[in-house]
């Protein structure tokens, strides 16, 4: 019989993927984690039903959300990771020997039990000496940091359960505050093709222009999140994500990456029509 995983993007559209075996199942104080596997995308995480990541893709997810930020930002130094418990937003960012510091704050103690053993490779920098890790709210933690952080990565689940408050305008608030005089924060920005997530995405994008004078969104191919087009917000004091990229400094670093490239950076921030109606909408109000 075949065993099939099933999430409904809408209450017309259903993704499935035929499922091997189930690694892990636990039920933690705020979620329930499931870790599964199958054939076409190895290894994949779930959380209340939905996906969070597969082995097969989670490499471009996490690429662009370090890697757009640094190389604008290559001399960050103090970095703070909100959500990610499954580590490979760490591992990315690992790879910067400049990087001196990061804190992860996770809510669920049990994402990062599960990831480290069931999904090595993502979870392969969660030990690194130059990392932290706090079991908290993250809307709570960064209340009490001010000018602290070159860079903040909002690496949330959806904008409900434990993420939701990492939608918030008090939340963006915070982490303006908690960022240094040109610190940057990007955030997983939702979907713009479904009505729903659009809705999301556009609250998120709102609440992000009114705390930061530069906010950007840019996007990525990532097949097994809802429609595959998913967004990123890129947020700034003081730097452009595009005028002030910093290319040969970048380059300079020899980073080998699969998805995320220099002319990659600078066209995903060239975004479907239908996607700026939907973000101008949100600005001028």
């Amino acid at each position: 019989m075949d065993f099939w995983f099933k999430e409904k993007h809408t209450k017309n559209v259903e993704f499935s993927i035929r499922v091997d075996r189930q690694l892990y199942s636990g039920q933690s104080e705020f979620q329930r984690i499931d870790i599964f596997e199958s054939v076409e995308f190895g290894r994949f995480l779930t959380l209340d039903g939905y996906m969070m990541l597969t082995e097969k893709d989670e490499f471009i997810y996490h690429e662009m959300i370090v890697h757009v930020p640094m190389a604008v930002l290559p001399e960050a130094r103090n970095i703070l990771v909100i959500g990610g418990g499954d580590g490979g937003t760490v591992r990315e960012l690992t790879r910067y020997d400049g990087i001196e510091h990061i804190d992860l704050v996770e809510i669920d103690e049990e994402v990062v039990f599960a990831s480290k053993e069931y999904l090595p490779f993502t979870a392969s920098a969660l030990e690194d000496e130059r990392v932290s890790i706090y079991y908290e709210d993250g809307l709570k933690f960064i209340r009490y940091h001010e000018n602290e952080y070159d860079l903040i990565i909002v690496d949330s689940t959806d904008p409900f359960g434990p993420g939701e408050g990492l939608f918030t305008k008090e939340f963006y608030g915070n982490c303006y505050k908690a960022l240094t005089e040109h610190g940057i924060m990007v955030n997983q920005h939702e979907s713009p093709f479904y009505p729903e997530d659009a809705y999301a995405m556009q609250r998120a994008h709102k609440r992000i222009v009114e705390s930061f004078p530069i906010s950007k969104v840019y996007q990525a191919h990532i097949p097994t999140y809802p429609s595959g087009h998913w967004l990123f917000g890129f947020a700034s004091k003081t730097y452009h994500p595009v005028s002030d990229l910093n290319r040969r400094r970048w380059e300079d670093l020899n980073i080998r990456t699969k998805y995320y490239n220099i002319p990659l950076h600078i066209g995903a921030f060239a975004l479907p029509g239908y996607v700026e109606n939907m973000l101008r909408t949100v600005e001028v109000q």
